[in-house]
């Protein structure tokens, strides 16, 4: 351990850390930009400067060593007065227009010049004029907003391995963009939003599909249905001042019946039927021979990626739509039937933690006679905003129940916001279907975590059946190049385009520590440590669709409305 003196008092610091990582570890505060914590630092914006004695000048904390002794001050009126520069030089060519940004309640430029104390105008520029991107259905892009700070390549680059995004022209005409200026929907981009996630301010966001809910909502000729994904519920919370990993399941079916929904449903229960038919197709193509390790499908921004960037591996997908598709493609095939209701008089809404999931519903694979299986997707901002726009409050809401069929869900399903839990909900029901006995203990352990890559292997009647699980797509392009390269002992490969999956995705709430997606992992853990069910083929109500409804998994009726196809994209690189 190493002793430096910061502020006048000691702080203590590990071996190969940074100034920053030291003072943060001590609860001292330094302001940043462009800082990722898991990411080698660039010291870029050079707001965390600090005055440390010896040293010349003002140095960035972020990419400064620590060292024994060091003498460290951190809120110096030189580095305080530096930091200050900074807010205003990029204020002064900046949009004034935070009454209408999207990120004016928690945007990291205006509340450093809040904390600054920047009151008004000394340097002037030309305001920035760019134009708008609003190709893409997942992310918009607003360049005049844009900062520099460079954490959204990086991410784009060095987490998920896509890189459709980069720095181009030079100087003071240097922006963030695509190749060629070119619309994001026609990049390599994969949708993921996981540049919106560290974004300092609007310069990226995703579409706002609120206009488009509401309208549906206020007219009394459509029937509106609404879903929430397994993650949201373990999230939303966050939003209202609930601390972190605490589950408002059934407060929020409340609250999405206040709002006015006819119908709540629980994409949950999808995700028990989406292990039926994936589980299934994993047995069939082991005992015939099918295309393996058998990926799967319940990610888009995953999807899109093979697609462009791999389209080899596109015969080892599941053929199984994503449990958001599969409930809308039941809600309008059969249960507007049931109810006596049009199908094309229904919308269906879902509530994702994922901006790729608005591509995704526009996918026509994803379209039965003209219509969408899903009508809108709204992010877990998004919900936070309708239910505040409504008056709300989610700590005062007594809880509901969702509404059957599609409201009773196994634990395995909940899971799956969980990177790993896809995987432990199929190999809980693919020993089921192999064995006919359930799995002597179902927690699957080795494919739980944040670890970028986790395997298991298995012996189920004889057969050794090998599986891995991918967190992130820097860490997918490993396990694919290790199957390209001849690997031959792995069956079933699960991939969460996000890290962690769906609890950290690109539709969640912004700005959160690491334990808080531990806390919602965590959350998701306990769910279904203590539910009752927790085996997808356990769900009774699934069951009961497939007796009265669909008839088997992978039969002729399930695989017309559950499963689906993937082709190779072309895009601008």
């Amino acid at each position: 351990m190493l002793t430096l003196q910061v502020n006048g008092r000691p702080v203590q610091a590990r071996q190969g850390d940074t100034v920053l990582d030291a003072c943060e570890r001590a609860g001292i505060r330094i302001p940043t930009l462009c800082h990722l914590a898991h990411l080698t630092p660039t010291g870029a914006c050079r707001m965390c400067v600090v005055e440390i004695e010896g040293q010349r000048g003002l140095v960035p904390s972020c990419a400064f060593p620590a060292a024994d002794g060091m003498r460290i001050e951190t809120h110096s009126q030189r580095a305080v007065e530096a930091r200050k520069v900074i807010v205003e030089l990029l204020l002064s060519n900046h949009p004034d227009d935070c009454l209408y940004c999207v990120r004016n309640a928690d945007c990291d430029l205006r509340e450093l010049a809040a904390e600054l104390g920047v009151r008004g105008r000394r340097y002037f520029g030309s305001k920035l004029d760019y134009r708008l991107d609003t190709s893409s259905p997942s992310v918009t892009r607003d360049p005049a907003k844009c900062i520099l700070c460079g954490k959204c390549v990086r991410v784009c680059e060095e987490v998920q391995g896509v890189g459709c995004i980069d720095f181009n022209g030079r100087g003071s005409r240097t922006i963030v963009g695509t190749a060629f200026d070119q619309g994001l929907n026609v990049s390599s981009c994969i949708n993921c939003g996981q540049c919106i996630m560290v974004c300092p301010t609007g310069a990226l966001a995703e579409p706002n599909s609120l206009p488009q809910v509401l309208a549906a909502l206020a007219d009394p000729e459509v029937f509106t249905v609404v879903q929430h994904a397994p993650a949201v519920s373990v999230t939303i919370g966050e939003e209202f001042g609930v601390r972190y990993g605490v589950d408002v399941n059934d407060t929020l079916t409340a609250a999405l019946r206040q709002i006015g929904f006819d119908r709540v449903f629980e994409t949950s229960f999808a995700a028990d039927l989406t292990i039926m038919e994936e589980a299934s197709e994993l047995v069939h193509r082991i005992q015939n021979g099918g295309a393996l390790p058998m990926m799967t499908s319940c990610s888009p921004g995953w999807i899109k990626w093979v697609e462009q960037s791999h389209p080899d591996f596109i015969p080892n997908l599941s053929t199984c739509k994503s449990p958001q598709a599969m409930l809308g493609s039941l809600v309008k095939a059969w249960y507007a039937e049931r109810q006596g209701v049009k199908p094309e008089k229904v919308f269906t809404v879902s509530i994702m933690p994922c901006t790729a999931k608005k591509f995704e519903v526009g996918r026509p694979e994803l379209s039965r006679d003209g219509m969408a299986d899903v009508d809108a997707v709204l992010t877990t901002r998004e919900l936070a905003r309708l239910i505040r726009m409504r008056g709300l409050d989610l700590q005062k809401l007594e809880p509901e129940e969702a509404d059957q069929p599609f409201g009773e869900r196994s634990t395995a399903g909940k899971l799956f916001g969980a990177s790993g839990g896809v995987m432990e909900a199929a190999i809980r029901t693919a020993y089921f279907l192999i064995t006919g006995k359930e799995l002597e203990e179902l927690k699957v352990q080795a494919v739980r975590g944040l670890d970028g890559v986790k395997e298991v292997s298995l012996e189920i009647n004889g057969m050794k059946i090998g599986a891995a699980v991918a967190s992130g797509l820097g860490n997918a392009r490993k396990l694919l190049d290790e199957v390209r390269a001849g690997r031959k002992d792995l069956h079933f490969i699960e991939v969460m385009t996000c890290p962690g999956g769906c609890i950290a995705g690109g539709g969640q709430t912004l700005r959160v520590p690491l334990e808080a997606v531990k806390a919602r992992m965590q959350a998701l853990y306990a769910i279904d440590r203590d539910g009752p069910v927790r085996t997808s083929h356990g769900n009774e109500s699934v069951q009961r669709l497939y007796r009265e409804f669909l008839g088997e998994p992978l039969g002729e009726l399930s695989h017309h409305l559950l499963h689906t196809h993937y082709e190779a994209r072309e895009v601008v690189r």
